[in-house]
C-alpha cells in the first residue's frame, strides 16, 4: 500500500497544504480553525511520512512528531485550554517538521534527473511549506511579544481571525507583495519579515534555474 502511495507523495502533500491555506473558504471559518485546521495539519504530518518513507531513520523521526502533534491536539480538545507551553510545543513540532521536509523536497528536487510532474508538484509544496514556516516564525514571536505586528490588534480576541491574519502576513511577505495592511514594528519581527522575503526570492530563484536546467538538459539529450 506505502508503495503504490509513495508514487503519488507530492500530490498527497501538496492537495492536503491546499486544504489548510483554503479550507476556510469552504468551511465556517472559526469551525474551520479550531477543529478542521489542527486535523489537516496532522494529515499534511503524515503525508510528510510517505514523502520521506524510503529513509527509515527520517521516517522514524517524523511519526513521532506526528505523534506528538496529535497528543497536543488532543489534550487541547480535551481540556480546552490555550496552554501557552502547549502552543510552543506545537509550533516547535510544526516548525522541525516542515524545515526538514523543506529540505527534504529541495534535496529530492536536487538529485533527479527527469524534469516531470512529481517535480513541479514537489517545487510547489516546498514553497507552501516555507510559508508556513513563515507562519509559525511570525506565531510564536506574535505569542512571545504581543505586538510585534500592528495590524493585528482587532484580530487579538478571535483567534481563528487572528490565525488566518498571521498567515496571510506570512505568504504576502514570502511573496514580496506587502500590501502593508499588517505591519512589523519591533526588530525582531522586522529581522523576520527580512528572512522571510528573502527565504522566498532564494528558493524560486535557485530552484527555478535548476529545474530549467535540467528540462534544457533533457530536450537536448
Amino acid at each position: 500500500m506505502t508503495e503504490k502511495l509513495y508514487a503519488y507523495r507530492f500530490e498527497i502533500f501538496l492537495f492536503s497544504q491546499i486544504a489548510i491555506l483554503f479550507g476556510s473558504l469552504i468551511i465556517p471559518e472559526g469551525f474551520f480553525e479550531v477543529y478542521i485546521s489542527p486535523l489537516l495539519f496532522l494529515i499534511n504530518l503524515a503525508a510528510g511520512v510517505l514523502l520521506i518513507s524510503k529513509k527509515k531513520k527520517l521516517m522514524w523521526f517524523f511519526i513521532a512528531l506526528l505523534i506528538v502533534s496529535g497528543i497536543v491536539f488532543s489534550a487541547d480538545m480535551l481540556e480546552n485550554q490555550n496552554s501557552k507551553l502547549l502552543k510552543f510545543l506545537n509550533m516547535g513540532t510544526y516548525f522541525l517538521f516542515y524545515t526538514m521536509v523543506t529540505f527534504e523536497i529541495i534535496k529530492q528536487i536536487w538529485e533527479t534527473k527527469d524534469v516531470n510532474k512529481n517535480v513541479i508538484f514537489g517545487l510547489i509544496s516546498g514553497y507552501i511549506s516555507l510559508g508556513l514556516i513563515s507562519f509559525f516564525i511570525c506565531l510564536s514571536i506574535e505569542i512571545s511579544y504581543p505586538n510585534s505586528f500592528e495590524g493585528l490588534k482587532a484580530a487579538i480576541d478571535q483567534p481563528q481571525l487572528f490565525t488566518e491574519r498571521l498567515m496571510y502576513y506570512a505568504y504576502i511577505t514570502l511573496m514580496t507583495i506587502g500590501y502593508g495592511e499588517i505591519v512589523p514594528i519591533t526588530s525582531l519581527a522586522q529581522k523576520a519579515a527580512i528572512l522571510i522575503g528573502m527565504m522566498g526570492q532564494f528558493y524560486l530563484v535557485i530552484l527555478t534555474a535548476i529545474i530549467v536546467g535540467k528540462y534544457i538538459n533533457k530536450t537536448n539529450n
